[in-house]
Parts: structure tokens; sequence; C-alpha cells
């Protein structure tokens, strides 16, 4: 069975690099004042609302634009119209960040799985190398089967128990 190999080959200039993070910070810079940063205790007693209670507010807020009369006098409307272009504003931002996390999470993976199979083929190609006595490999040989002795441990274990 061949492993697949490099599974992509797009890669970041320099230039998309610097582009990213100059984004990436003119975003945070353009958040601080709005990101919040809530204690365990905190986000369980204030929580997210359910999708339910996000129809009820909707609801609320089609009542208090469309038919003024009906709201009551005991809401600061003016308040309650911001937070609620705030929360729209921040659930699309999160949408958005979700679904570009989702693609460079996907792109990180292939990177990693290619880097892996690569490292795998330089540890093999430095086995073959060692088994000719070819100067340096042995030493790098030793420093790389590290990475792989859990595996036999683990093995030689489960077969010393069984015994």
């Amino acid at each position: 069975m061949s492993t697949l190999k490099n599974l992509i080959s797009t890669h970041l200039s320099a230039e998309q690099v610097e582009a990213v993070n100059t984004a990436l910070s003119t975003l945070e810079t353009a958040l601080a004042a709005k990101v919040s940063n809530l204690s365990g205790d905190e986000r369980r007693k204030y929580g997210s609302i359910s999708e339910q209670n996000k129809l009820f507010v909707n609801k609320v807020n089609d009542y208090a634009m469309n038919q003024t009369a009906l709201r009551s006098p005991d809401v600061d409307w003016a308040e309650f119209a911001k937070d609620f272009n705030s929360r729209t504003v921040l659930e699309g931002t999160i949408s958005r960040l979700q679904n570009l996390l989702t693609g460079i999470n996907n792109a990180k993976t292939l990177h990693d799985y290619d880097n892996y199979q690569a490292a795998l083929d330089d540890y093999a190609y430095t086995n073959y190398k060692t088994g000719t006595s070819a100067p340096g490999y042995e030493a790098k040989r030793n420093e790389l089967k590290q990475f792989f002795s859990r595996i036999k441990k683990v093995d030689e274990k489960e077969t010393a128990d069984k015994k």
C-alpha cells in the first residue's frame, strides 16, 4: 500500500505571512475594547442564550422596532438596540472566523501529514545508510529512534504480561 505524499503544495509567501499577521493585528486592535475575559464561573453564570432564546430576543426586537407603543418603559431601548447590533456583528464575525479556522486547521493538518511522511522517509533512509556504515548516520538514527521506542516498550510489556 503506497502512502500519499505532498497532499498540499500551496505555501504562504513571506508577503502573505506578513499580510496575515498585519490583518490579525488590525483585528486584535479593533476588537481590544470589546473582548471580554470571563472566568469559568462567569461563563457558566451568564452562559450563552439558546437558539430558542435568540428567536425570542429577535421577536422582541421586531416588536420594539415596528410597534414602539408596545415597548416596556422599564427597558433602555437605546442600549437594547446597541447590544442587539453588537451581538449581530459579533455573531457574524465569529462565523466568518470559525470558517477561516476550519480551513486553516485543515491546511495545517495536510502540512503536518506531509512533514510526518517526509520525516518517516528520511528515517527509513537513515536506517538504510546506517546499514552501509556511512559516516554520521548511526548517530542520527540513535537520535531519531527515541521517537519510536514507546511503541516497542508497550509491545514488549504486553508480551511480557501475557507470559
